[in-house]
């Protein structure tokens, strides 16, 4: 058996997340508490409470989706006896899902974590004005398709680019609105089964993000980061990192580079994992492991439940 722990990224919050763990494990409440404290805000009530539209503010959605993660990490490692470090032969993150797969390596505390995330998502939502930029997700075309529709709906002021290599046939495009319409208005054309504009209100993993990318540069400054203890399949690169300096210039290129997350996939499978375990909320990852990777069992865990079963099999 040969492990990859995977941690999930935008889009797969929800009002109620963390509520269970938190009131059964001291672990995870310890968790929830400690990222309270480092944003001063509660965070946990707006993860359990909602609104939804707050939980959705990309401000607060990093945070809460790395909180929920580390709080299956915990709870498997303080309650069940079980570290990521003894189990994983590698871990990786979705986008904001790379800093969990970080804070659960080893290379920075969560409470740092925590307050990263807070200024990515600040700093990305602030990088290009709400209107300027949108994001869209294109089905039924290969990676390297995509790239005849991207030129097509390029021109000298407007440009939209793979933001998202997610699996084979989806693809997620962001940049410039009036890029980003033109693709779903001809997307078909070029062979697509569906484009379909996504409900973000900015153009993530795109070279608009550049003002974003600097700041998280100052940012990773003013933490105290070390080596992974488990190697980390970075975004950019598709391919292990351990040392912190260069999961850190990974982590600022991310922030307008393309999430390789389909060749994260191939990865896997070419180095023998056999079990791809996502931590934390939804099922996103999990999904596209069971499309990507079908000689690898794909879970993912989240419930006490969950959390269980795995134990037992781990």
């Amino acid at each position: 058996m040969k492990y990859a722990f995977v941690f999930p990224g935008q889009g797969s919050q929800f009002v109620g997340m963390g509520k269970e763990l938190a009131e059964n494990f001291k672990s995870a409440k310890d968790v929830f508490e400690e990222v309270n404290q480092a944003l001063g805000q509660d965070l946990y009530k707006v993860m359990t409470e909602g609104p939804d539209l707050e939980l959705t503010m990309t401000t607060n959605t990093q945070p809460a989706l790395m909180a929920v993660s580390m709080a299956v990490v915990k709870v498997l490692e303080k309650e069940f006896g079980i570290s990521l470090k003894d189990k994983a032969a590698y871990v990786a993150g979705h986008s904001l899902g790379e800093y969990s797969a970080a804070c659960a390596a080893g290379v920075f505390s969560l409470a740092d974590t925590a307050k990263l995330l807070r200024i990515r998502g600040d700093a990305m939502q602030q990088a290009v004005p709400v209107g300027v930029g949108g994001m869209a997700a294109v089905l039924g075309l290969s990676f390297k398709d995509v790239g005849a529709l991207v030129d097509a709906c390029n021109d000298s002021a407007h440009y939209c680019v793979a933001a998202n290599d997610n699996s084979d046939g989806q693809v997620v495009l962001s940049g410039h609105i009036q890029a980003i319409e033109k693709a779903v208005e001809i997307a078909s054309e070029f062979g697509a089964k569906r484009c379909l504009k996504l409900p973000v209100s900015a153009p993530f993993h795109s070279p608009l993000m550049q003002p974003a990318a600097e700041t998280m540069a100052r940012a990773f400054m003013e933490v105290e980061a070390r080596d992974a203890l488990i190697p980390i399949v970075a975004n950019v690169l598709a391919a292990p990192e351990s040392a912190k300096q260069e999961i850190i210039k990974n982590l600022v290129e991310q922030v307008t580079g393309t999430v390789r997350w389909r060749e994260t996939m191939a990865f896997f499978g070419a180095n023998g994992v056999t079990d791809i375990v996502e931590l934390g909320a939804g099922k996103v990852l999990s999904g596209i492991a069971k499309r990507s990777l079908k000689e690898a069992n794909s879970i993912s865990v989240c419930s006490i439940a969950e959390i269980e079963e795995l134990a037992k099999n781990l």
